[in-house]
């Protein structure tokens, strides 16, 4: 499975810990194995541009015995500060001056695979398509666009909106946002919007989880959007800068009642989609594997079995769980049960 969301997990946070950046990375990588994921975009939230400067050149490229490594998915710092959610208000910027902007914030690009902005912070929509030529999805997400805004950058490039319903407007009749995307008449022809949705249980209702489902399954992609309380037992935990509490599954601001992230795994995220849909299995996985894959451009590589993929695969039981992971052939992971 191919996660495209995940900003840290097993006590590992990507956008804090930049000293270890290398190490927590690689930490990261062989634990997901064991859910499923084979390969992954380490998520960097909205940050001050020394910490880009810093971490994206350490970012590790390929992880022996782990999941393999896609590139660098930065969630931020384009956002709209009104759909900011946990990122630090004070270092959310606008794109002023094009790829001059993005080069000056990120440093060099060659490590980013996925790049989430608001439409609406963009002052020249042109900067889209530069991205796109440059190889890197653009994603829309934390954001407060109106539709034309979303159809606006979608005919500049954008293919991916970033956990759907989540930090953006809710669908209304009048302006359906973002959501509305995904029935929009006003998508390139061939183009398929794809979106991320958490299925955690938590973030997204089932409900909601069954309309964009029926409404637009081709462009469905399970996504963890996990923090690095992921992995973690209950009890609380020191990472980043707030104190945790991981409680029955969920994590919280310690003291509180406040949730400050998803922990659930991406092969309980599958389980969850399915049984909230009634959706088939495979669907299901299809969603976390060839979906994510057609959304980056690398689906003869990943997300398939064809001839001349890398034979990352995993061998599931009747209930999705996984037994054991493989990665370009060689099994990384065996289940003990």
């Amino acid at each position: 499975m191919a996660e495209l969301q995940i900003n840290g997990g097993y006590g590992v946070d990507f956008s804090y810990d930049k000293d270890t950046i290398e190490a927590g990375v690689r930490k990261v990588a062989v634990s997901l194995v064991g859910s499923g994921v084979t390969s992954f975009c380490p998520t960097l939230v909205t940050s001050p541009n020394d910490s880009y400067h810093t971490i994206l050149p350490r970012m590790p490229r390929r992880i022996e015995g782990g999941a393999g490594i896609l590139g660098v998915h930065a969630e931020g710092p384009f956002i709209n500060p009104q759909k900011k959610g946990a990122h630090p208000a004070n270092c959310i910027q606008t794109i002023d001056n094009g790829m001059e902007t993005l080069r000056s914030t990120y440093g060099e690009l060659d490590r980013i695979k996925i790049i989430t902005l608001a439409p609406e912070q963009v002052s020249d929509a042109n900067v889209i398509d530069e991205l796109v030529r440059a190889g890197i999805t653009v994603s829309l997400g934390h954001s407060m666009a109106s539709l034309s805004d979303g159809e606006r950058a979608v005919r500049h490039g954008a293919t991916l909106i970033t956990h759907l319903f989540n930090a953006m407007l809710p669908f209304h009749h009048r302006d359906p946002g973002l959501v509305g995307l995904l029935t929009s008449d006003q998508i390139p022809p061939g183009r398929i919007v794809y979106f991320g949705i958490i299925a955690d249980g938590v973030h997204t209702h089932s409900a909601a989880l069954r309309i964009a489902y029926r409404t637009h399954p081709d462009g469905l992609i399970l996504v963890t959007d996990a923090i690095s309380a992921l992995g973690l037992e209950d009890g609380i935990h020191h990472i980043g800068q707030l104190p945790l509490e991981v409680k029955q599954g969920r994590a919280f601001i310690a003291g509180t009642d406040t949730l400050c992230g998803s922990i659930a795994p991406m092969d309980e995220c599958v389980r969850i989609f399915q049984r909230a849909t009634g959706c088939s299995k495979v669907f299901a996985i299809e969603a976390a594997t060839l979906h994510p894959a057609r959304c980056l451009g690398i689906e003869r590589e990943k997300g398939t079995l064809d001839f001349g993929s890398d034979a990352d695969f995993i061998v599931l039981n009747d209930d999705l769980q996984v037994l054991s992971t493989w990665i370009a052939g060689e099994r990384v992971y065996k289940s003990s049960n």
